[in-house]
């Protein structure tokens, strides 16, 4: 017990001395150690260090052998017996044609464009999840107070009960109410706990933070412009990065139609023969025969070029899809705000006046205690139906500014 209590006073001791987490220190953290990030940079490094070598010829080989080596006669198997015999040592070189190497340096110029267009992916999806972490965690816990309140107006509840059982009025049974309210009240705050718990956990997930890190300031004000945020779709990093994609596909169908170019060898070779016989140096060129085009070069080339009307497809299909989810977030986000200023506007003032006339009229003996327990629980539930909407009300604005607007690391 003693152990027990040790630890959970030193865990509340450290999430006092705990640094506040602000929302820009929350994005900022989600961009510099979201794993997915340093996956994506390490991608880009790859394909750097790919295009190092992309234009550079093979590497040549060397060649070693023996010559005319006679297998019968007085001098078979003498390598210095017979005047044709030669102990040959060169290298040759393969030259890949002009437009193979000018397409190889695109492809490798494509991939680092692609690998970029990934990374700034996913820099946009980590401020976008960090965003709608922190704000969702921020207006959980900001709801705390309100069930504060709540157990402030349920202590009144009570007292105005005894009060008019002290009277006279009412039953003793009437004594229960405000205890049976306290523990609704109760259910509903140990189910914001663990809304928190979870909140926090998304947070620490996507930044890193410790969840014992409490947040300061309030999110930044999201002003939802439906024309701005359509306007913004085309340039999403999903969508932006089809363009290197393409490219890429692009560069791959001309090095495949760079195949029916021949590609060149070069070889060189000193040929040394028996003691009698003079030393011999031979050049040779080679160059390839690419005939046979139809079954080699190209069903190559037809393969990459449906690649490339694939990206293209899947390009238009992704903006559709964009499209439409923008579409549904945008309906979404005005209905709710719609509901929102009604209840804001209409149902809780109601709620709250219809509390108020029942309770007085209870209090004058006009009303039994029922009448006042169901007003008081349509008004609890109209006040967290509210927070609820509002909390992800704000959650979506953030989706939606940091989605559509603000994606740029």
């Amino acid at each position: 017990m003693f152990r027990y209590v040790l630890l959970t006073t030193l865990a509340l001791a450290g999430a006092a001395r705990a640094e506040p987490l602000t929302f820009g220190e929350a994005l900022a953290l989600a961009e510099r150690g979201a794993p997915r990030i340093t996956a994506a940079d390490e991608r880009l490094a790859a394909a750097r260090a790919e295009a190092i070598p992309a234009t550079a010829l093979p590497d040549p080989k060397l060649m070693v052998g023996l010559e005319n080596l006679p297998t019968s006669g007085p001098d078979r198997f003498s390598p210095d017996g017979d005047f044709m015999t030669m102990q040959k040592l060169g290298f040759s070189q393969d030259i890949p044609n002009a437009a193979k190497r000018r397409a190889r340096a695109a492809v490798a110029q494509a991939a680092i464009d692609t690998a970029e267009a990934e990374r700034r992916v996913k820099h946009q999806e980590a401020r976008r999840d960090a965003a709608v972490a922190w704000v969702m965690r921020y207006h959980l816990e900001q709801r705390a107070v309100m069930f504060d309140r709540l157990d402030d107006e349920n202590a009144v509840f009570a007292a105005a009960v005894n009060a008019a059982l002290g009277a006279g009025k009412g039953t003793a049974a009437d004594a229960v109410a405000p205890r049976q309210e306290a523990a609704e009240i109760a259910d509903r705050r140990d189910e914001l706990a663990g809304q928190v718990a979870l909140a926090r956990a998304e947070l620490t997930r996507v930044t890193g933070a410790p969840a014992e890190r409490p947040l300061e300031g309030a999110p930044p004000p999201a002003t939802i412009d439906a024309g701005r945020l359509r306007e913004h779709l085309y340039h999403h990093p999903e969508l932006a990065a089809f363009g290197p994609m393409s490219e890429l596909a692009a560069a791959e169908v001309r090095e495949a139609e760079a195949m029916k170019h021949p590609d060149w060898n070069v070889e060189l070779a000193y040929q040394r023969r028996g003691p009698a016989y003079s030393d011999m140096v031979s050049v040779a060129l080679s160059v390839d025969l690419p005939f046979f085009t139809a079954k080699r070069q190209d069903p190559r080339i037809a393969a990459k070029q449906h690649a490339l009307a694939e990206v293209d497809a899947s390009r238009a299909a992704m903006l559709r899809d964009h499209a439409a989810e923008l579409e549904r977030d945008l309906a979404e986000y005005e209905a709710r705000a719609r509901q929102l200023g009604r209840l804001t506007a209409t149902k809780l003032p109601l709620a709250r006046e219809k509390v108020e006339l029942a309770t007085a009229s209870y209090a004058a003996g006009k009303l039994d205690l029922m009448a006042v327990v169901t007003a008081r629980r349509e008004l609890i539930e109209t006040e967290i139906t509210e927070s609820k909407m509002r909390t992800e009300q704000a959650a979506l604005a953030a989706k939606l500014q940091f989605t559509y607007v603000e994606n740029e690391p």
